[in-house]
């Protein structure tokens, strides 16, 4: 029987479309603005940004959704915006299913002219997004796989798999954003039918 210290991995690459979302967040105003408090607040409680591929003048705490609870009312919208647009982008209803999903990780980056992300994705998280809470006119695209780039515009949510490559180049202008990852969890609505 052979152990997993024998057993050889061959790496493999397999182009495929991965489905994105992006939403209109014009209804939920307060709650970006809540959200746009929630940054300069933790700015100044936590000034220190942890070591990261964002390389901007200041990101909040990975759970700043924890230490600030003006971004829980976002996290709530974002939950529901996933689970609204799950159907159609990734074929299931997740109450139907059984499953929720939770936000577990959520911070904020202010980035300046020239500030940057490296590319990185977000696995194992299942889902991932950026909200544009500012965005200045020709700021740097959020760029996939090198080939498509979503330019921001302010009050929009990007929504992607959390596997998907990403990277944001040096930025000519201001972008203030709030990003999370999202895991699917086992919920308490109803259950999937029973197989067989």
């Amino acid at each position: 029987m052979s152990t997993p210290e024998s057993v050889r991995i061959v790496g493999a690459s397999v182009q495929t479309e991965l489905p994105v979302i992006i939403a209109e967040l014009g209804p939920i105003a307060d709650r970006l603005q809540l959200a746009r408090e929630a940054i300069d607040e933790l700015r100044i409680s936590h000034p220190q940004s942890p070591e990261s591929n964002v390389k901007s003048v200041y990101m909040s705490p990975w759970k700043s959704h924890m230490l600030n609870a003006k971004l829980l009312p976002l996290c709530a919208s974002v939950v529901e915006i996933a689970k609204a647009a799950a159907p159609k982008a990734w074929s299931g209803e997740l109450d139907s299913l059984g499953l929720d999903l939770l936000v577990t990780h959520c911070w904020g980056a202010i980035y300046e002219q020239a500030d940057y992300t490296a590319p990185h994705n977000h696995w194992p998280a299942d889902l991932s997004c950026v909200v544009y809470l500012e965005a200045e006119a020709g700021c740097a695209p959020l760029v996939f796989s090198k080939t498509s780039a979503y330019q921001p515009r302010p009050g929009t949510l990007i929504m992607f798999p959390g596997i998907t490559m990403h990277e944001v180049p040096a930025t000519p202008g201001r972008r203030v954003v709030v990003a999370m990852n999202l895991f699917k969890q086992l919920g308490l609505g109803p259950q999937a039918p029973a197989a067989g």
